[in-house]
């Protein structure tokens, strides 16, 4: 037989270069929208079985954690996001306070949290650090008799005992800027029957008994026979953990850990929400299917009307004394109610500003939309201030003693976030500290603390409001340099 020479033993370059192109298809093969929708279904069939286990309502944490959810099931949804939980980075946030959640919590005797990460990690930031300050940050201002209940309690598996005690020297910060919201604990004491909360972890490698390592009286097929000391919140990692770069390719199925994460890369417009309407035509169309099977879905979806959406979206929310929030399909009921609200819609297009007043009690602001819409708020916000300044003064000046209630309306797409931006601003410029319209010439200083109050205020009225960081900023710009 005859040696073989080197070159017959050595990939030529070429060679090289084509099992790269192979591997790099076989990524993105295995990325495939068909692939992350069969994991979804994979881990959405686990939170099943963690949530009949435990008999505990499912909390969405937003963004990705309705994908996991059917939406029959889905209780509520929060928003602790993984970055206040970053190494060195630990924070407690005034602006997503998910106080909504302690009255679910308290009826149900506690509630699970699900969430998501991707490739490698175990569970995701949110749930081994961030909902774990929160719940011990709530614990020291409600009960801070029963020091026992203020411990950080963080998996161990996860969180390191260095970065722990790190965490904890911060707690007394933390809760130092809850109390300076003002918020009245006794109420949401309540709600928790005066028991406070502890966090738990699970994931797919952990058995679905586990809590029976806390309590006996805990057992999947009797559930609970009495009530715990605390209640618990159970933080469910949906994803299994995949190790490796490119470890998917070897997974059974093609399986993708935290799937439904980043969806703006990958989903083609489709949502949590027509994913599960859909589920099973989804599943079964081709992967070259899909693109033009999701276009006509969630073009559909966006004329139909769910669980009544259409009427949902006529309602306006109350955030503060004379101010109310809504989405721009409450506009026409605004504009033709009869006591004559001051009413301001935020349109996702950009218009000229000399053609946002429409009328007296109308004006529409074209900002255009996303991140470009926050920053601009910063300019429109003195025109907006004024519009509804001199509107209110008008009001006052028509008679003494007139009721402010509905004096206000905010309107935006989502009614989330520029629409909250806005109701902010008014609420520090138009209004004083018990709701009383300000005069045109009566105007207030203001510090970062003092909008952090009134934040927190109509954050508490609206639970589900999500204003983005760019709109605080524009609105803190706006209040603080007013004067320049």
């Amino acid at each position: 037989m005859t040696t073989p020479a080197l070159a017959d033993i050595i990939f030529p370059e070429q060679a090289n270069h084509n099992f790269s192109r192979i591997l790099g298809g076989l990524r993105r093969s295995n990325l495939s929208i068909t692939n992350r929708l069969r994991s979804i279904c994979q881990d959405a069939a686990f939170v099943d079985d963690v949530a009949a286990a435990l008999k505990l309502p499912l909390v969405a944490n937003e963004r990705c954690g309705s994908w996991y959810i059917d939406p029959a099931r889905k209780a509520a949804s929060a928003y602790f996001k993984s970055t206040d939980g970053h190494t060195g980075q630990w924070k407690f946030s005034t602006r997503r306070l998910n106080l909504h959640l302690l009255e679910l919590i308290g009826k149900h005797d506690g509630c699970i949290i699900i969430d998501s990460t991707r490739r490698g990690k175990r569970m995701p930031d949110a749930l081994s650090k961030t909902v774990p300050i929160w719940c011990s940050v709530l614990n020291r201002a409600l009960f801070p008799e029963d020091p026992s209940s203020h411990r950080l309690f963080v998996p161990p598996n996860v969180v390191s005992p260095s970065e722990a005690s790190q965490i904890e020297a911060r707690l007394p910060d933390f809760v130092a800027s809850f109390l300076a919201l003002a918020i009245d604990p006794q109420p949401l004491r309540r709600q928790l029957g005066d028991r406070p909360l502890r966090p738990l972890w699970i994931t797919q490698e952990d058995h679905l008994d586990f809590l029976d390592h806390y309590y006996s009286s805990i057992s999947a097929a009797a559930g609970r026979s009495k009530p715990f000391p605390f209640h618990p919140v159970v933080c469910c990692t949906s994803s299994k953990r995949v190790l490796g770069v490119g470890a998917e390719i070897g997974e059974a199925g093609g399986y993708i850990q935290g799937a439904g994460d980043d969806t703006e890369n990958w989903a083609l417009g489709l949502t949590a929400e027509v994913f599960w309407r859909h589920k099973e035509e989804l599943l079964a169309a081709s992967e070259a299917e899909l693109p033009e099977l999701i276009t006509q879905l969630v073009a559909a979806g966006s004329n139909a009307d769910p669980g009544g959406k259409e009427a949902a979206g006529r309602e306006l929310k109350r955030v503060a004394p004379g101010i109310f929030i809504g989405t721009l399909g409450a506009r026409e009921r605004a504009l033709s109610d009869s006591a004559g609200p001051c009413v301001v819609t935020l349109v996702p297009r950009s218009t000229e500003q000399s053609s946002w007043v429409k009328s007296p009690t109308h004006m529409e602001v074209g900002l255009g939309k996303n991140k470009a819409a926050s920053r601009l708020l910063r300019d429109a916000l003195p025109q907006i201030c004024g519009f509804v300044s001199r509107f209110l003064e008008k009001r006052l000046g028509n008679g003494a003693g007139i009721s402010l209630e509905k004096s206000v309306i905010v309107l935006c797409e989502s009614g989330k976030d520029l629409s909250v931006g806005v109701a902010l601003a008014l609420y520090c410029w138009c209004f004083d500290a018990a709701g009383n319209a300000r005069s045109v010439d009566d105007r207030a200083s203001f510090n970062k603390t003092a909008i952090r109050v009134k934040l927190g205020h109509i954050m508490t009225e609206m639970p589900n409001a999500n204003p983005s960081r760019a709109t605080l900023q524009s609105v803190n710009s706006f209040l603080m340099d007013w004067r320049k």
